[in-house]
């Protein structure tokens, strides 16, 4: 079967892909471009269109011919009009695909009160406008749970870093949560049935703060969770609360919130009958595969990884660059350097200054930034497009270069690039900062810093080269943290504690 994928970037669409082509199909994917998905495994078995879906050209191209198609992209997390562009672009999307078989759509159950919040509002619309102009099957879910999902980490966080919770009283509203791969089941299995119409999909029901002690029962926490009554305004100054504690930035942290404040149920019985053969894993369960997966630093995709409406843009060598550029040279080999400088960030740190590097976090944090929290889906590998703490993985190209963009609040923009480059029988370490400033704020806010970031990413460069070295001795591996667990090296003498382990001689660089 020909299927075509939208949202192939996200959370749902990048594990959906390969099981696609497991079983068989031949996948076309639309992105606004094409080097997100550089990287992936599946990468060179799909054929990509460029474009987004309010380019009526690419999704003419994209829907040509297909015989199924999902529909997997919302704005949440998006600008104020995000409404608008959903309208819009599913609009777009309906009146070319109007002859495809079968569009499934993946939308959000709605709570049964008239408190309906605009998210939740405009993924039902979405579906509506599908429904008028494709033979769609839509599936209505509740928070998705799996390694990565933002619901999850949403429980995780909260549950992880808060022993005593005080919390408003929506956290005892009934919610119906579904794990990731019961929701790839349906979106697979609606490949055999036509289309189906508006079908609720999701496990038992519970409250939102027994979700939170499922969680902890799961990791083996005592926590005290107290909901007070607030005023129902109060309950939505909740998501900024989320935001700080969770890797989840405000934007996110709102429709996410919004979702929970009334309760969100459905009426799984028309699941049960198209479906016999899928039976829901319970929340407990979902929860435990989940963590093992993070354990195991085994996470396909995360909800980072989409750039959802954001406002996306790439470095360009232009007049009023700024430029810092380092370099360093070592006998080691351009893969060892790469190896090194591509797994810093997430839980293994930034190797030097980390209290400075959790300040600016935090910092962004407040500002309604990204801050450090998003950690990384992978300790060893990276992906285009991937969130890296506060950076977004803009190139990778093993084993020469890594730049990321900087997503943390600053007046400009922001890069920060590796490069390995063969020179003579070693290899130049090269570092480049790069800040393309807006107006005097931001070079005044450049210039202001350089002091500190002289100091921290003169350090920076030579503790990449200091840790290249032990990277590659035999059993480094082990000395890298399971997610959750920390950084297994920080500071100034991460070279030094790894020294100490392998008894091997620390060459001054």
């Amino acid at each position: 079967m020909n299927i075509l994928v939208t949202g192939a970037t996200g959370y749902v669409g990048g594990r959906l892909i390969p099981r696609l082509l497991e079983r068989g199909h031949t996948v076309r994917v639309l992105v606004r471009d094409p080097r997100r998905i550089g990287g992936r495994a599946w990468a060179e078995q799909v054929e990509v269109v460029a474009g987004d879906l309010l380019d009526p050209g690419a999704v003419a191209r994209a829907t040509a011919g297909v015989d199924a198609a999902y529909y997997l992209v919302h704005s949440m997390g998006a600008s104020v009009d995000f409404a608008s562009v959903d309208r819009q672009a599913a609009a777009l999307f309906g009146q070319a695909a109007g002859n495809v078989a079968h569009v499934i759509y993946l939308g959000g159950l709605l709570p049964k009160t008239r408190n309906v919040s605009m998210h939740l509002q405009s993924r039902a619309e979405v579906g509506a406008i599908l429904h008028a102009y494709c033979h769609t099957t839509e599936f209505r879910a509740g928070p998705i749970i799996g390694s990565g999902s933002a619901s999850f980490e949403m429980v995780r966080y909260l549950t992880e870093r808060l022993p005593i919770m005080v919390a408003p009283r929506w956290i005892l509203n009934d919610v119906q949560p579904v794990a990731i791969r019961d929701v790839l089941h349906y979106l697979i299995a609606a490949l055999d049935h036509g289309p189906l119409g508006i079908v609720d999909i999701g496990a038992e029901r519970l409250t939102f703060k027994e979700m939170m002690q499922e969680y902890a029962a799961a990791r083996k926490l005592k926590r005290v969770i107290l909901p007070l009554p607030v005023p129902f305004p109060m309950a939505f100054a909740g998501a900024s609360w989320v935001g700080l504690v969770t890797p989840i930035p405000n934007d996110l942290a709102i429709p996410l919130v919004e979702g929970v404040v009334e309760p969100v149920v459905g009426d799984t019985q028309r699941a049960r009958q198209e479906f016999p053969e899928i039976e829901p894993i319970r929340y407990r369960q979902a929860v435990e595969l989940a963590i093992k997966r993070i354990a195991r630093g085994d996470v396909e995709t995360r909800w980072s990884g989409a750039l959802g409406g954001a406002v996306t843009y790439e470095m360009r060598e232009a007049e009023g660059m700024v430029r810092e550029v380092r370099s360093i040279y070592t006998e080691l080999p351009p893969h060892a350097l790469f190896k090194s400088f591509s797994s810093i960030g997430g839980d293994r740190g930034w190797l030097v200054w980390e209290w400075a590097w959790k300040i600016r976090g935090a910092l962004d944090k407040l500002v309604g930034g990204p801050g450090l929290r998003r950690s990384r889906r992978d300790p060893i590998e990276l992906l285009p497009g991937e969130a890296l703490d506060f950076w977004r993985v803009e190139v990778v190209d093993p084993p020469h270069l890594l730049r990321l963009r900087a997503e943390m609040k600053v007046p400009g923009h922001a890069w920060l690039q590796w490069e390995s480059v063969r020179e003579g029988s070693g290899t130049r370490l090269v570092q480049t900062a790069l800040f393309a400033p807006t107006g005097l704020w931001g070079m005044l806010y450049w210039y202001s810093l350089y002091p500190v970031h002289k100091i921290i990413f003169s350090d920076l460069i030579r503790a990449i080269a200091r840790d290249a070295v032990y990277m590659n001795v035999d059993g480094f591996a082990d000395c890298l943290p399971s997610p959750g667990e920390g950084a297994a090296v920080s500071g100034n003498n991460s070279g030094e504690k790894l020294a100490d382990k392998f008894s091997i001689p620390l060459t001054k660089l």
